[in-house]
């Protein structure tokens, strides 16, 4: 089965996260098993990536959220090994500015999608405000609860106008987030990932389980469909997410576009050239 089906969220479903396996893995025993599978997926994907670059009539979201330590970077930092610098960004969206509070709450986003040919990449994206600002009453639920629909006009504009959308949860356990945590004060090149709230919002997990359920039930739709990938294994969650955008990219049967100048011509100048060099 491609794991555009396994993992994909069904328009109408009611997710229930404690039904999904975090620790999910496939038929691989672990990450040296499946070292040749990840380095394929990402050959195929920079060659794909720089089809949609010269292409230049789609481009490509991706849209990354998961609980604190659920690997946003460590996702990003494979994709976009697999890309060529050129056609691809990141976007981290912070807590809001006063400019941007001053506008609504998509304002920000929509300054930020991807030109035709370009790939970005939202590390966390506008569901911030159907999650922390419910979860943490930033807004009265009277506003939260309008913003499912209000996103999902939005992307679907996105897609007509020729914006692939594919968003993906990291859905680790509670278990291997605390052990991350343990990580990054052990480790002196993680520490400054540490945040005061790292175990403050521990606190609040399942009001975020219940967020992210209702998110990922009402705004996985055929055209910006949600995939919840288990995160516990850095190793798998990678290859799912990169098999996921390749075999999507590979559906769209994307060609390289005619040359724009007389072939014939360049090359029997380039003989003449070549002729006539010392």
């Amino acid at each position: 089965m491609k794991y555009l089906e396994r993992f994909q969220v069904k328009p109408g479903t009611n997710v229930k996260l404690k039904d999904l396996d975090p620790r999910y893995k496939n038929h691989h025993e672990g990450h040296k098993d499946a070292a040749k599978e990840i380095e394929q997926y990402r050959e195929k994907l920079r060659d794909l990536q720089e089809l949609l670059y010269a292409d230049r009539r789609r481009s490509l979201l991706i849209c990354l959220q998961a609980l604190d330590a659920g690997g946003k970077d460590g996702t990003i930092n494979h994709i976009l090994g697999s890309m060529n610098p050129q056609g691809c960004n990141v976007v981290s969206f912070k807590q809001p500015s006063t400019i941007e509070l001053d506008h609504d709450f998509l304002w920000r986003v929509h300054r930020v999608t991807p030109a035709r040919g370009v790939a970005t990449i939202f590390n966390r994206s506008h569901y911030e405000d159907v999650l922390i600002a419910r979860v943490h009453n930033l807004v009265p639920e009277s506003v939260w609860s309008r913003r499912y629909d209000q996103i999902n006009a939005f992307e679907a504009g996105l897609v007509e106008g020729d914006t692939i959308i594919l968003k993906f949860f990291l859905h680790i356990s509670k278990g291997e987030q605390l052990k991350r945590f343990k990580d990054r004060l052990d480790d002196p090149a993680k520490q400054w990932k540490i945040s005061d709230a790292d175990y403050q919002e521990r606190g609040y997990w399942d009001d975020y389980t219940a967020a992210y359920e209702e998110a990922l039930s009402r705004c996985s739709t055929e055209k910006a469909p949600w995939f919840i990938i288990p995160a516990d294994h850095k190793w798998f969650r990678n290859l799912a997410v990169a098999r996921i955008v390749v075999e999507h990219l590979e559906s769209l049967k994307l060609t390289f576009p005619p040359p724009s100048v007389d072939i014939e011509k360049i090359r029997k100048e380039y003989h003449s050239a070549k002729k006539h060099s010392p």
